[in-house]
């Protein structure tokens, strides 16, 4: 992509108005910032394999690789249990997509940068149904949760403040997230019919009372009706239904590229209702709320790491995993120091494209990853604008990116500095392609694209960016194709590998099928059950 001239490689990721209207503006002076991806090239040395000659071998009753959630979540329930472990992780902070950062001191012209924490990829859960008893601990146990007349209650500082959501379009801002402004009347009942049709999902229940869409993967129905739908896209659906409206289709279009990184073209019509109902606790109310921090979701990870940080060894690179009857080697590289554990239980808290090459296996095709960017820009004051004020989550209608989250609306900071966290998502049909073209962009490259889009609806952004700094994640999520998520082989990719009394668990939320802090807490809390189980420590399920 550095061969690009700025107007093509606006125009390649932008399109061509946008390109076409900041070339004709005057170049902008150019922010700090840096690229904030350590570890792009260990980890395709990972992808490509290498190997470890370790001579000392450390013998420890479990080892858990990758410090994810889900790898933090196994930490947490292994802990609570007694049993002693390791943890492994790439990374020189734990937390994976769902990692914060802090707005540098000091790197800011003006001192813009105060310590605001502003979150690096996920950034929010939503309030727990009754049945997902996991969540709901982790927010009780966070301070999060309130017992109120018997019932669990999220206290009010943990919810998202208004205005919560509004979308940017030909100019103005609108309050929420789909478009009324402009709309006919043939629009707004497609509209009010998709809902109609979303609380109906939402409220069927088979025979033994489990929901068709729910949070987790596991509570869900499987029932042959309800995934059935698993095997048609969203599109399909959407088309099936006789669902044309614009507006409602770029409202679909956006839940598909937020949570899966994938156009509906690409999404099990599961997966894309799923992204709705799952939300719908009862007919006639609004979808649950949102919870979030400034760091967004880095908040859940401080609290699963603070407690175990003392078992957690970071920028380890794991090179082999060999599983034999007396035990599983795991060999690993931290700098120049060789990492040997040897182990009886393994929790392999990391994608299956990394999972399966340690264990020699061959790679499962119907498993596939997007590709994502994420730039936050701390900014000396607030650019000016049309319309509906500042919310936490603004959208642009006409952008292929996901718009921005405010870092500081959350601590009530209306007024003076902030940070934007801006989200683009490389929804190329070969997640191939949409990795190449995420790895063949350097930082000044997207912080072109990011300005350049940020600029539309906030001229003179540009001029307020004191940093810019950027992440890129190759393999962000999973994403659920039709066919993926109630198919054979993800059900098979979860079972435990066994070699004498030698075990190895996988625990990461491509084998939930959706990549959502909660499946990555419940992926990461069965690995743990299965070692307390494989080691026969008494236990009541969390799940």
């Amino acid at each position: 992509m550095n061969a690009l001239s700025r107007r093509e490689l606006l125009t390649a990721f932008l399109g061509l108005p946008t390109a076409l209207d900041a070339c004709r503006r005057s170049p902008s002076p150019v922010p700090d910032g840096t690229l904030v991806s350590p570890t792009e090239r260990i980890g395709h040395l990972l992808r490509d394999g290498f190997s470890v000659q370790v001579h000392t071998w450390e013998r420890v009753p479990v080892v858990i690789v990758g410090g994810g959630v889900a790898g933090l979540s196994a930490a947490w329930r292994l802990a609570r249990a007694g049993v002693d472990f390791v943890l492994l992780e790439l990374d020189e902070v734990p937390g994976g997509t769902a990692k914060s950062g802090t707005a540098k001191s000091g790197t800011a012209k003006s001192g813009v940068a105060r310590g605001f924490p502003f979150p690096w990829g996920a950034h929010y859960v939503t309030v727990p149904m009754p049945e997902n008893r996991l969540m709901t601990r982790v927010l009780r146990e966070l301070g999060a949760i309130e017992d109120v007349a018997g019932e669990p209650v999220v206290v009010e500082e943990a919810l998202c403040r208004d205005p919560e959501e509004r979308l940017f379009y030909r100019g103005r801002w609108y309050e929420g997230l789909y478009l009324r402004v402009g709309a006919t009347r043939a629009d707004l009942a497609q509209y009010d019919a998709f809902r109609a049709e979303v609380e109906r999902l939402a409220l069927l229940r088979d025979p033994s009372g489990r929901r068709a869409f729910a949070i987790p993967m596991a509570r869900c129905s499987t029932d042959a009706d309800f995934m059935a739908l698993d095997r048609i896209s969203m599109a399909d659906w959407m088309d099936r239904q006789g669902y044309h409206s614009e507006r409602l289709r770029w409202l679909v279009s956006y839940a598909c590229r937020d949570d899966y990184g994938a156009r509906p073209e690409e999404t099990s019509a599961w997966a894309g209702l799923f992204y709705f109902a799952s939300r719908v606790r009862s007919a006639g109310v609004e979808p649950q709320a949102v919870v979030t921090w400034p760091e967004g979701n880095g908040k859940l990870v401080d609290h699963l790491y603070q407690p175990i940080r003392d078992r957690v060894r970071l920028g380890v690179a794991v090179a082999s995993v060999n599983v034999s009857e007396d035990g599983i080697r795991v060999a690993g590289i931290r700098d120049s120091e060789r990492v040997g554990l040897w182990a009886d239980q393994v929790i392999l808290a990391t994608p299956q494209f990394l999972s399966r090459r340690w264990l020699r296996r061959p790679p499962l095709g119907s498993f596939d990853y997007g590709a994502w960017m994420v730039a936050n820009l701390s900014l000396s004051a607030r650019p000016k604008e049309k319309g509906f004020p500042l919310a936490w989550d603004n959208v642009f209608y006409d952008s292929p990116s996901l718009g921005y989250v405010v870092a500081t609306h959350q601590s009530g900071l209306d007024y003076g500095p902030t940070v934007f966290t801006y989200y683009y998502p490389l929804c190329d049909p070969s997640s191939a392609d949409a990795r190449r073209r995420l790895l063949g962009t350097d930082w000044r490259g997207w912080s072109e694209i990011a300005l350049a889009d940020l600029s539309r609806a906030h001229p003179g952004i540009a001029a307020m960016t004191e940093r810019l700094d950027v992440v890129r994640w190759g393999h962000a999520m999973i994403r659920p194709s039709p066919g993926f998520l109630w198919g054979a082989e993800r059900r098979l990719a979860a079972e435990p590998v066994r070699v004498g009394q030698s075990t190895v668990h996988g625990a990461h939320s491509d084998l939930g099928g959706v990549a959502l802090f909660e499946e990555a807490l419940d992926q990461g809390v069965r690995a743990a059950e299965e070692v307390l189980a494989a080691r026969s420590v008494p236990y009541e399920s969390w799940r």
